[in-house]
C-alpha cells in the first residue's frame, strides 16, 4: 500500500470519508458488539488517537500493541488477557465486507457448544488470490479443491493460541491447518461482497463503488420522502 501506508496505517485509510477501520467498528456496534480489542504495529499510536476508548462510537476499545508485527496468530496471542477465556471473533482491519456481524454470537455460542477450535468465513476467489485457501463441505472447513478465499473473518477458542509465548511471530494458517486435519473447524461461504484491501488501485476502486452506492441510497431516501410528503398531503386534503 506504499505509499499511502509510509504515514498512514493502513485501518485509517479514507474510504468515502471514514477510515476503513471505523466502517467495521460501526457494524460492530450495530450488531450489538461493543467490547472492542485492536492490536497495532505499524503507526499504532495513530490507531489509538483516532479512535480513542471508542465511546463516540458507543463501544469500548482496548489496545494491544506490537513492537513489530507479530503476524495473526502472534497478534492474537499477545491480546489473549484482553479477550477472556470464551470465543472471539477477530476482523482483519485491512478488508471491507458485507458480511452480517450480527451472525457472530450466534456462531461463536455454537463454537463454544460443539469444542470446535475456529470457524472461518469464506468468500469467492478474487482475480488476485485465484487459486483460494481452503474448501468447504457440508459446513466443514477442508483442505480439498475447489478452494475458497479466507476472508480475514473468523471465530476462535483461546486455546488455540495459548501455545504460542506473547511477544513471538506466528501465522494464523499452520495452527488453522492442523486443526482442520483433525476436523475442528467449522465454515461459511459469503455470497456478498468482499474486498482486500491490499493496493492504493483497489482502495481507490472500492472508494469509487461506496461513494456511488452512499449517492444512490440518499438519492432513494429523497425520492422516497418526497413520496411520503405527497401522500400525507393528498391524504390531509
Amino acid at each position: 500500500m506504499r505509499p499511502l501506508t509510509d504515514h498512514t496505517p493502513k485501518p485509517l485509510l479514507d474510504v468515502a470519508g471514514k477510515p476503513l477501520i471505523v466502517w467495521h467498528i460501526e457494524k460492530l456496534v450495530r450488531a450489538g458488539i461493543r467490547e472492542l480489542v485492536i492490536n497495532h504495529a505499524h503507526l499504532g499510536a495513530q490507531i489509538e488517537k483516532a479512535l480513542g476508548d471508542g465511546s463516540r462510537f458507543g463501544a469500548h476499545i482496548q489496545y494491544s500493541p506490537e513492537t513489530s508485527a507479530l503476524e495473526t496468530a502472534g497478534g492474537i496471542a499477545n491480546a489473549l488477557p484482553l479477550l477472556g477465556n470464551e470465543p472471539f471473533a477477530v476482523i482483519n482491519g485491512d478488508i471491507f465486507c458485507d458480511y452480517d456481524f450480527a451472525r457472530l454470537p450466534e456462531r461463536a455460542a455454537a463454537l463454544h457448544a460443539n469444542g470446535d477450535a475456529a470457524h472461518l468465513v469464506l468468500v469467492n476467489n478474487p482475480e488476485h488470490h485465484p487459486t483460494g485457501d481452503f474448501g468447504i463441505l457440508d459446513g466443514r472447513i477442508a483442505n480439498e479443491t475447489p478452494k475458497l478465499t479466507f476472508s480475514g473473518i473468523g471465530i476462535y477458542q483461546p486455546g488455540l493460541f495459548a501455545g504460542i509465548p506473547r511477544g513471538s511471530v506466528a501465522p494464523l494458517a499452520p495452527l488453522l491447518r492442523a486443526q482442520i486435519a483433525l476436523g475442528k473447524v467449522s465454515g461459511e461461504h459469503h455470497r456478498g461482497s468482499w474486498v482486500d484491501v491490499g493496493t492504493p488501485q483497489r482502495l481507490d476502486k472500492l472508494d469509487r463503488q461506496i461513494r456511488s452506492a452512499l449517492h444512490s441510497h440518499s438519492t432513494k431516501l429523497a425520492n422516497d420522502a418526497s413520496q411520503v410528503t405527497g401522500y400525507s398531503t393528498i391524504h390531509h386534503d
